[in-house]
């Protein structure tokens, strides 16, 4: 097989089966005219997708910001992917290798509205910016900004150039139900000081689904000569938004979460006159500082996830961007609203829904996370992810456009009667 025909084939496994068995391209047609916020609300229409989806009977699972499970189409390219990898052998690895790869993070970069020459594909949000943490020329008495809900895995990074360079981090509290957009910014602008050399935010924070104004945050930094990382592990693939119109400076994501990648995927966009500010973490063969494949040496690694990754955008776009997003959203509050003003419960996402999407983290006034947790999965059979940390005290509940709202009635009859 030459490199062109596999290229070919690479990108039409998956949607040869979706169209197949999974009969998708029929059921959205059939759908093409209904609103997206109406469609929502069809529970009928939503079960026919979550019969792409293999689930484990054992428990409701509502922890689906880990890792999104895979609906089978992709997954059944993911092993074919594998099956011809393993059958062309080094052959592959030696010639086409890099040109596919190159070619899924151009398909990457057109989904994410930025140029093929900014973005690359990594293994994951964490790997994705501390190349950026790591690679930046820091010096003694340099600042960096964040917040205590930001990533452990970030956070123990700056941590170890602090250590290093003598790096001065300043950590800030995001409030879980802020006033205001200008809140959240004044909190930013007040850490930075004239020492400051980079800001880390979150897109989504993991811990409450909580959605920051990462434009206005970018645009207040760059005025004050401040470049911005957003952590996007949460947010891409899940609402709607490009990376050129938040006007940040480096922004990672993981593919195995919202865009259902497999695991072990994921993106780094950095804005194209920043590419040579940055050392990369691994040694790289490519010599030109503007180009930002210095940054993508990793060695050998599962490719097949790489492939796979043309098949998990063709299944989103089919989909349908704005119809995922109405649904994630409309299933965060079909829940929230029940439970928000009971007096027990204590919601640490806010209410307002262009602040929230899928994710959302509640708690009961008296328990601790892991005991709510702990009741949810064997009373209930529901599996969640508690958090107590970080001003954030509930368990994260994260639904899946597989879920149904039969199984949000089960979270919403366990926390009432937790009271």
């Amino acid at each position: 097989m030459d490199k062109r025909t596999f290229l070919k084939s690479a990108g039409l496994i998956g949607l040869g089966t979706m169209v197949g068995p999974s009969g998708l391209a029929r059921l959205i047609e059939s759908v093409a005219e209904i609103p997206s916020s109406e469609l929502a609300k069809d529970e009928d229409f939503w079960k026919k997708i979550r019969a792409d989806y293999l689930l484990k009977p054992d428990y409701i699972n509502l922890e689906n910001g880990y890792y999104n499970i895979l609906p089978n189409p992709i997954l059944e390219s993911q092993i074919k992917h594998l099956r011809e990898i393993n059958y062309q052998g080094s052959y592959y690895m030696r010639t086409v290798q890099f040109d596919n790869k190159k070619a899924m993070a151009a398909k990457l970069a057109a989904l994410a509205g930025c140029t093929a020459d900014e973005l690359i594909i990594t293994r994951n949000t964490t790997e994705s910016l501390d190349i950026i943490i790591g690679g930046l020329d820091w010096k003694a008495g340099d600042e960096a900004v964040m917040a205590e809900q930001d990533y452990p895995s970030m956070l123990n990074m700056f941590r170890q150039v602090a250590a290093r360079y003598g790096v001065i981090n300043k950590i800030i509290s995001v409030p879980n139900n802020p006033s205001s957009d200008e809140e959240i910014i004044d909190l930013y602008a007040g850490a930075i000081t004239n020492k400051t050399k980079l800001l880390m935010i979150c897109h989504m924070i993991n811990l409450t689904g909580h959605i920051l104004p990462v434009r206005k945050i970018c645009d207040m930094a760059h005025a004050r000569g401040v470049d911005v990382m957003v952590d996007g592990a949460h947010a891409f693939g899940h609402f709607r938004f490009t990376i050129p119109e938040l006007n940040c400076d480096y922004y990672g994501s993981s593919l195995h979460k919202w865009l259902s990648v497999p695991l072990g995927s994921g993106i780094l966009y950095v804005k194209k006159e920043n590419i040579k500010k940055i050392w990369p973490l691994i040694a790289s063969g490519e010599t030109n500082p503007d180009s930002i494949l210095r940054l993508n040496q990793i060695g050998t690694h599962p490719v097949y996830t790489d492939l796979t990754v043309s098949e998990a955008i063709d299944y989103y776009n089919m989909l349908g961007a704005e119809r995922k997003e109405a649904r994630l959203r409309y299933l965060q509050h079909y829940w929230t609203d029940k439970v928000r003003n009971m007096s027990h419960i204590i919601l640490n996402t806010p209410a307002d829904p262009a602040r929230s999407c899928a994710i959302a983290n509640v708690g009961v006034k008296g328990m601790k996370p892991g005991e709510l947790g702990d009741i949810l999965l064997k009373k209930y059979k529901i599996y969640c992810a508690p958090i107590d940390g970080a001003n954030v005290h509930g368990c994260r509940i994260t639904p899946n456009v597989y879920t149904t709202t039969e199984e949000l009635d089960v979270l919403v009859k366990a926390l009432t009667e937790s009271g």
